[in-house]
């Protein structure tokens, strides 16, 4: 007799590769996100994934430790480039939005999913941005794609690795049900409210060199790309 062999494929992984920006950096893939990673920054250019109620409903607990990331051919940052330096190890992927299964908490705790954070601004207006976003996510599916903006002549942490500190940090979430897009341009620094912060993806593009939602038609992609 046969044996009947099994394979657990999360649901998320199915449509997750959709939306993929476009850029120079090493493209690494997870089960719950994708990312591109750049070695002269040691951080991910832009992290991308998809959202919705059903992984929110998720109840895996956060676990408080960071692993390197060895799917990254360099060589993520390390845990230890972050300590005494003043920074907070802020999430690109929020582990509250990973919380679906052991696999997703592990995920998001790759040090390929962190970069340099002002306290005051990782504890403060980002985190509610976060929470808006988990807000959208319970109404309808979105996509989400975050990053720092990353250029020469930043300041950097660590000693083993120099990890660059972004002055400014952007987040784009797509409803594509909808048709809507909202990005969100923010300084690395405490803020007033991240409401004040809209910005066209065109602008995040002219600052990253980041092609975003290529996959849309051209008239499309212009209209949201444009859009306040």
């Amino acid at each position: 007799m046969k044996k009947l062999i099994l394979f657990f494929i999360p649901f998320i992984c199915i449509g997750q590769l959709k939306f993929l920006p476009k850029s120079k950096g090493e493209y690494v893939e997870h089960t719950y996100y994708s990312l591109s990673y750049l070695e002269d920054h040691e951080q991910a250019e832009w992290v991308h994934y998809k959202l919705n109620s059903e992984m929110l409903n998720g109840n895996k607990v956060r676990k408080k430790y960071y692993i390197v990331d060895k799917k990254v051919s360099t060589g993520s940052a390390n845990h230890s480039d972050y300590t005494n330096s003043g920074y907070d190890r802020g999430h690109l992927v929020p582990a509250a939005d990973m919380k679906m299964d052991s696999i997703s908490v592990i995920e998001a705790s790759y040090m390929s999913n962190i970069s340099p954070q002002n306290r005051n601004f990782n504890g403060q207006e980002w985190r509610k941005l976060e929470e808006h976003v988990r807000f959208l996510a319970k109404k309808n599916e979105i996509y989400v794609t975050t990053g720092g903006v990353l250029r020469y002549g930043l300041d950097s942490i660590g000693t083993k690795n120099k990890v660059s500190v972004p002055n400014l940090f952007y987040k784009i979430i797509y409803n594509a049900k909808m048709e809507k897009m909202t990005a969100y341009l923010m300084p690395n620094k405490k803020l007033e409210s991240f409401k004040n912060y809209k910005v066209t993806v065109d602008l995040i593009e002219k600052l990253t060199g980041i092609d975003f939602y290529h996959q849309l038609e051209d008239e499309m992609e212009e209209r949201l790309e444009s859009m306040l």
